[in-house]
Order: C-alpha cells, then sequence, then structure tokens
C-alpha cells in the first residue's frame, strides 16, 4: 500500500490476485468510513513524544484504513461476496409495491402534493409506498433531506426524484450512507448510545414489536459494547457495515447452497401436445383424489339407481296415463330424498368416525378427513332432490290431477277421493302439502345459515339482521333438523299413492342412521354430566387467548392431534365448542388454548377472567390464577367436556417425517404433537441410556416413532409466542438428536433485506449470540421475519428427505390451504419425496 500525496488525501491500494481479477486496485477518497479516531493523533507529530510510537502508530492505521477499505473491495470481487447483499438495506422494492417506478411515485405526487406543486413531508412515505411506517419515513426524508441543506418540510417534484434515486439506487454503499444517516441526526459521521436507542425504538415501532421497545436502552448499550470495543463513546460507519455483513452471512450461504441443488430440477415442464396434457392433469387427479372419487361415485350410482328404480315402478302404473313423466320425476327424486335424508346423519357421528380412524384401518380407503365436506356434497343432494320433486309436483303433475277429465281421473279415485281436486289448496291443506311446505322452509333457513359468510358474520348486514347470523345462528338453525324428521316420517307416510304400510319406506330408511346418532346424542349426554372436570389453572395472554389447564377425567383416553367440545353452564347450557387439546396422552391433565373470535369465546374469556380477580402480573403482563389459591368465595363456572374426537393431525403417527404448519392460535394440534414427539425422544433416550449401562447396545428407536418433525408457526404479533413460550424452550434443551426443527415466523416484521428491520436482524444476532435467547419470541428459538417461502420450505424438505413420504399437516386460515396443498402436489410430482398433505376441519 502506497501513501499519495497529503493533498490529494486519498489512498491507493493495490491487491495482488488472479489475472482474470477485473478490480485490482481501487482509489478511494476521505470518506468517513475510512476515518479513525486516532487520526488527529497521528496527524499531530507534536502530541507524539517518541518518534518509534509514532511510526508504530501510523502502522496500525494504515493496517486499519487497509482492512475497511479491503472489506469494501471484497463486495466487488469475483467471489468476494458480491452476492451477499443482494437485496440489502432496501428502502423501497420497485417490483413488490403497488407503485415503484419513478412513473407511479410521480403520479402519486401530484396526487398528494398542494396547488403549488409542493409535497408535505407528512405525505411523503405515503407517497413512497411506505404508508404503514410513517415514523420511519419522516427519519427517511431528514436523512435525504440533510445533506442536501433542504431545511423545509416539503419536496418539489424535483427534490423527490433526487431522493427517489438514492433510495431505489442498488449500490450497496449508497445504501448504507442513507441507513448511516438515518442515525446520525447530528451529521458528524458518528453514533453515540442515545442515537442507536432512537433508531431502536424506531424499528421496533415499524415493526410492531413493542416489548422490543421496552428494552431499547439495554439494547443500545449492547450494541455499543460490541462495536464500540475501545470505549470511544460513538461508532462509525465501517464498524456498522461489519456488524451487517455478519448478520446476512449464514442466511445468504444457506439459500445459494438450497437453490443451486434445485433450480435445475423444479423447472416448470410444458407439454405441448392437448392429448398428453389432459391425459396428464387427469393422471394427477386421480393420484390425489381417489379416496374421494370412488366415494363420490358410489354415492352418485347409488342415488341414480333408487332414481331409476322408483322411476321404471311408477312408469308401470295407472297413474302414469294421467300424469305421464310428471310423477316418475317425482318419485324418483323423492327415493333419493329418503336414501340422502338418512345418509347425511352418518358424517357428522363423530364418536363413530373417530373410533373407526382410531381403530381401524379404514382410512386406507376412506377420507375420513372429508366428513364435513361430504356431509355438505349430501346436503346439495337434497337441496337438488327436493327441487326436483316439488318442482315436478307442482308444475305438472298437480296441474294435470286438476285439469284431467272425469274418465281419465275415474282411476284416481282410490288415491285422491272421488271428488276430483278443483285447485292447488286441495294439494297444500293436505298432510302431504303442509308438512313439505315447512320442511322446506326450514330446511331452506338451515341452509343458508350455513353458508361461510353468514355462519362467520362476514355479510354487511343491518345490526337487527347482524343478530340473525353468525355462529349461534348455524348452531340452533341446525338443530331444527328434529322438526324436519319428524315431519319427514309424516309426509312420507300420508302418501296418496301408497296405502300398504310396507310400501311407505321413508321410516326404513331412517330407522338405523336416526338410532346411531340418538346413540352419539345420548353418549355426549352421558359424558356431559359424569365427565366434569376442575380447572387447575387459568393464563390469558397478548392476543385475546385464553389457556385453560382442567383435570383430567378418569379413563379419558386420546391422541395428539384430537380436539374436544367444551360446553360452559354460566354462558349457554346448550352450546358446545371444539377446541384442539395442547397436552399430551401422558399428562395427567387437560390443556386447550382459545383465542377470542367470537360472541361465545369473548364471554368464555369474561367469565374466565374474573376468577383471577385480583389480577397477578408477572414482568410480561400475563394475568394468571392458580385455582387452589383463589378464594374459596368465588364460585369457579363448570365446565363439560365431550370427546375426545379424531381430526386430521393424529395421524401423524404414519410417517417418520412430518411438516407441522400452524398460523396463529391454529398451532394448537401441533404442539400436542411435538410434545409427544418429544416424549418419544426422552423415552428413547432413557431406554438408551439403561443399555449402555447394561452393556447392551442397539441402534432401533421405537417402531412408529417420529424420526424428523419439522414445525412452522406463523404468528402476526410479537405477543403470540408466549403462548408456548414453555415448550419451545423445552425443545431446545431437550431435543439432543435433533428430532425437532422449529421455526417462528413473525409477520409484523418486514422481511430480510428491508431497511427498517435491519437494526432488528442486527439485535437478534447480537442478542442470541451472547445469551442464547431471541428478543422477538423471548425463546432459545430464532425467529424468522415475514412470511415464509412456503416453496423453499418443500424445496428444504425434498432434498433432505429423499424417496420419502412425508406428511403435512396444516391447521390454520383456507387463505394458506390451497398453496400448501397445491405445492403438496407439485412437489410430490417432479421429486421422488412424497408429500401428503391433511388440514383441519371441524
Amino acid at each position: 500500500m502506497q501513501a499519495k500525496d497529503e493533498e490529494e488525501e486519498c489512498v491507493e491500494i493495490t491487491i495482488g490476485g488472479p489475472v482474470g481479477d477485473s478490480l485490482l486496485g481501487q482509489n478511494i477518497g476521505p470518506r468517513r468510513d475510512l476515518e479513525n479516531p486516532h487520526n488527529d493523533a497521528v496527524r499531530d507529530e507534536e502530541s507524539v513524544a517518541d518518534d518509534d510510537d509514532a511510526d508504530q502508530v501510523i502502522r496500525n492505521n494504515s493496517e486499519t484504513a487497509y482492512d475497511h477499505a479491503a472489506a469494501r473491495i471484497r463486495r466487488t470481487m469475483p467471489g468476494g461476496g458480491s452476492g451477499r447483499f443482494p437485496k440489502g438495506l432496501e428502502f423501497m422494492r420497485v417490483n413488490k409495491f403497488d407503485g415503484g417506478s419513478w412513473a407511479q411515485i410521480e403520479r402519486r405526487f401530484d396526487e398528494l402534493a398542494d396547488r403549488f406543486g409542493i409535497l408535505s413531508k407528512s405525505r411523503f412515505g405515503q407517497c413512497i409506498g411506505m404508508r404503514e411506517s410513517t415514523e420511519f419515513a419522516d427519519q427517511l426524508f431528514d436523512a435525504l433531506a440533510r445533506p442536501r441543506a433542504i431545511t423545509s418540510a416539503s419536496l418539489l417534484k424535483d427534490e423527490l426524484r433526487e431522493f427517489w434515486e438514492q433510495i431505489t439506487d442498488e449500490s450497496f454503499d449508497v445504501r448504507l450512507e442513507t441507513f448511516f444517516d438515518m442515525v446520525d441526526k447530528d451529521g458528524d459521521g458518528k453514533i453515540i448510545e442515545e442515537e442507536v436507542k432512537e433508531i431502536i425504538l424506531l424499528s421496533a415501532s415499524a415493526n410492531k414489536l413493542s416489548r422490543i421497545q421496552n428494552y431499547a436502552e439495554e439494547y443500545a448499550a449492547l450494541i455499543m459494547e460490541e462495536l464500540d470495543q475501545e470505549n470511544l463513546g460513538y461508532i462509525e460507519l465501517y464498524q456498522l457495515e461489519e456488524l451487517l455483513q455478519r448478520s446476512a452471512q449464514s442466511n445468504y450461504a444457506e439459500s445459494r447452497v438450497l437453490s443451486q441443488l434445485l433450480s435445475q430440477k423444479l423447472k416448470p415442464t410444458i407439454e405441448y401436445n392437448p392429448i398428453k396434457r389432459c391425459y396428464s392433469w387427469l393422471t394427477y387427479f386421480v393420484e390425489d383424489n381417489w379416496k374421494r372419487i370412488w366415494v363420490i361415485g358410489l354415492w352418485f350410482a347409488i342415488c341414480v339407481c333408487l332414481f331409476i328404480w322408483k322411476f321404471i315402478q311408477y312408469k308401470n302404473r295407472a297413474v302414469f296415463k294421467v300424469t305421464g313423466y310428471c310423477i316418475t320425476t317425482a318419485k324418483g327424486a323423492a327415493e333419493t330424498l329418503k336414501f340422502n335424508m338418512a345418509l347425511i346423519l352418518l358424517p357428522v357421528c363423530r364418536n363413530t368416525l373417530t373410533w373407526l380412524r382410531s381403530n381401524t384401518k379404514l382410512g386406507v380407503l376412506v377420507p375420513y378427513d372429508d366428513n364435513i365436506n361430504f356431509h355438505k356434497v349430501i346436503a346439495a343432494g337434497i337441496a337438488i332432490g327436493v327441487g326436483v320433486h316439488a318442482g315436478a309436483h307442482l308444475t305438472c303433475d298437480f296441474r294435470r290431477l286438476i285439469n284431467t277429465t272425469d274418465e281419465e281421473y275415474e282411476p284416481m279415485e282410490p288415491f285422491f277421493g272421488q271428488e276430483q281436486p278443483k285447485n292447488y289448496w286441495w294439494f297444500m291443506k293436505g298432510v302431504a302439502g303442509w308438512t313439505g311446505i315447512v320442511m322446506v322452509v326450514l330446511m331452506a333457513i338451515a341452509f343458508t345459515l350455513a353458508q361461510r359468510s353468514f355462519r362467520r358474520n362476514r355479510l354487511y348486514l343491518p345490526k337487527i339482521l347482524k343478530r340473525l347470523t353468525g355462529f349461534n345462528a348455524f348452531w340452533y338453525s341446525h338443530h331444527l333438523f328434529v322438526i324436519v324428521y319428524i315431519l319427514f316420517v309424516i309426509h312420507g307416510y300420508y302418501l296418496y299413492l301408497s296405502k300398504k304400510w310396507y310400501k311407505k319406506t321413508t321410516w326404513m330408511y331412517l330407522v338405523v342412521p336416526i338410532l346411531f346418532y340418538a346413540c352419539e346424542r345420548l353418549l355426549r349426554l352421558y359424558r356431559s354430566k359424569y365427565q366434569r372436570v376442575e380447572i387447575l389453572k387459568v393464563v390469558v395472554y397478548p392476543g385475546n387467548v385464553l389457556a385453560l389447564q382442567m383435570s383430567r377425567p378418569h379413563g379419558f383416553k386420546y391422541s395428539s392431534g384430537q380436539y374436544i367440545y367444551l360446553n360452559c353452564s354460566a354462558i349457554s347450557p346448550f352450546e358446545w365448542h371444539p377446541f384442539s387439546i395442547t397436552s399430551t396422552p401422558g399428562d395427567d391433565y387437560l390443556s386447550v388454548h382459545i383465542r377470542t373470535l367470537g360472541d361465545w369465546t369473548m364471554q368464555f374469556k369474561s367469565v374466565f377472567c374474573e376468577i383471577c380477580q385480583p389480577p397477578s402480573f408477572n414482568q410480561s403482563g400475563l394475568l394468571r390464577a392458580d385455582i387452589d389459591q383463589v378464594n374459596n368465595k368465588i364460585r369457579v363456572p363448570r365446565l363439560l367436556v365431550d370427546g375426545p374426537y379424531g381430526a386430521p393431525a393424529q395421524d401423524y403417527k404414519q410417517y417418520d417425517v412430518i411438516l407441522l404448519i400452524g398460523l396463529g392460535i391454529g398451532a394448537t394440534p401441533m404442539i400436542s404433537i411435538l410434545k409427544s414427539v418429544l416424549n418419544d425422544v426422552e423415552q428413547y433416550k432413557e431406554i438408551e441410556d439403561g443399555m449402555v449401562k447394561s452393556g447392551v447396545k442397539s441402534n432401533k428407536r421405537k417402531h412408529n416413532a417420529t424420526k424428523k418433525a419439522y414445525f412452522y408457526w406463523v404468528t402476526r404479533e410479537q405477543g403470540s409466542f408466549e403462548w408456548f413460550m414453555g415448550l419451545m424452550n423445552e425443545v431446545a434443551e431437550k431435543d439432543i438428536y435433533g428430532v425437532i426443527e422449529l421455526h417462528n415466523y413473525c409477520t409484523s416484521v418486514y422481511e430480510e433485506g428491508d431497511a427498517r428491520s435491519a437494526w432488528i436482524t442486527m439485535l437478534q444476532s447480537l442478542y442470541h449470540a451472547k445469551h442464547g435467547v431471541d428478543i422477538v419470541s423471548g425463546t432459545k428459538v430464532k425467529t424468522h421475519f415475514a412470511k415464509p417461502n412456503w416453496r423453499h420450505v418443500f424445496k428444504h424438505l425434498g432434498r433432505n428427505h429423499v424417496d420419502q413420504r412425508i406428511g403435512v399437516f396444516y391447521c390454520g386460515s383456507p387463505l394458506l390451504n390451497g398453496e400448501l396443498k397445491q405445492l403438496s402436489r407439485d412437489f410430490s410430482r417432479k421429486l421422488t419425496t412424497k408429500f401428503d398433505f391433511h388440514n383441519e376441519n371441524y
């Protein structure tokens, strides 16, 4: 390294390397990232008493400047890590925001600027696409305005163009300077601890991390301790760059390797031959849905056969000469109605399905997970049958009977009486007529209120009508089926064309399913009286989540992944609501986590919060109550339990490798599974330790033990991680074999590479390295930011588990359901790894 004349105030650096390197040297001007706090001491020769000491100081500072400059050059050298910051410190995402190009920014400027063409600072964030980060946008405005000597809180269009060019510049050095200027408010090239604290508070606010705001002072001291090792009281640009570089290395290496391994293997293939394309689609469709296909096919075939059988039967009767095909169509549809009204009860016999799922191998052929969907399909079949049956009567055969001649009507007298019907009222006032009308009205009400938009209360209706929708309306309207079935039997008994009892077959169809369902309800009634539980502990977590720990009823057996129904008579003696069990079969208690999403759950939380008074708060603000310590004068609400019931997640034992995905409170069934897997690990460790002591060697795992479990938990709020903090830490401590791999995602934090989350990323790396605790979740599991890239997740599993079948279990919002199902299909077709997708349905 050779120093030029002092007048030029720059350093020339020559780096030896391969001939092919495009960058062997670079002149670096006196930028503040090359300044050193000791430069004044070096230049001030009078302050140096000893020449040798002065030479040593000069050498040290020369080497420091070289290291800092070389680090800048390594980012641009081939193979020197140029890809390490491909999207680092992005202030805007031109390809993702709904307006990233200058033309769209300009259009927004024209909309937001005043009549003089001036954009106020308060609207700057909205103009560049930072609507949700106004404070961050204000700081960015100041950082961009300061070097340009802009002192007013407003911008002209040309000035905005300069701002836009700087924040969208692809050069990492430019972004780093902008990032540094946001912190260095006085522009002296140095960042003090108070400025670090302010930017931490700003970043925490932009990412909705309230707990980090509470500890901003501690985190600022940590950064100063790490970077200001000489206790100068400030840090400089090059030190900030080193910290950014350190926190980005591991993630970059992992993603680069993964992309290289699978980019070629997963290229989409295009089939241009339409016949082959249709054949491939049909093959994949059958492969994915063969269980559903044979069940629906069998059901449809039975309906068709019943329709044809009844159609032919009435075609050979005397009434056919008067009514023609009207009566054959009506009676054919009626026969399918009898069958479907009987069949629709079976998919909701939860105890029967749970027993079949847990004790038989029929799951290989029967899609138990689709029981509710099949229930809906049958309901649709009933609606079609009612439409055809009623339509044929009202528009066809009733009209023919009214208008037929006396001679033609004579054979009908044994069925309709000697007096010929004169109008429609004659049919409506009869037992068959009014029972049919009432049934149609009641079924229409139940069918309408069962639709998702009504059940989830998502319709914009007046307040008066709003009360008639929601889960309660769905629940109570569905119990109208008791009246419907009574009327259905009466309707089938008072038939005009069938007089002998054994030809009135409606009751024959219904007797067995109704007995099954009646036994189900009796069993629930028995459980509600004898499966009472005592509340042991109540915890109210952030995010409106209530955790209950209850005594376990005697003989209560269940599997991880199953759920129970809870009833609280203090709210309603008739309402039962399902909740996943978060405890394990090995625990001597039952636990559930309930999020307040509706009227019943809000009242439930309110009722149980009362027994926690006076509140006892810990440092995190959790409201807790140990019921054993509650004053005896306080009455604990009575809670009834019904269950357990089978769920898709309980099938996790069928797979050696499982992928568990939970969104928000949807993580609850996965928590029980993780606990069970962890218990298996601990049992295996105890067995292994026993074998070591006895001198016996064995490499065999438990027969049905899970060999690898991946858990991805995605939540919007930082406080949600407190729900299962204990489990996360327990897994991190006890999973010595690495069977469980945990991944937490907080979607309120901007993704890696975004300038708004850069300080959070640095803090997270530093704090986790020093204390082993994640600053976002408060657990030992490091939290990822933004939403997961599910395609990368499936790539990762496909690479690690070649030629294996992986069970994918999901519980959460239906919005992600389709994406995960499609990814499971796509990767199963492209790779030798097969993904079986299961999602929760209540």
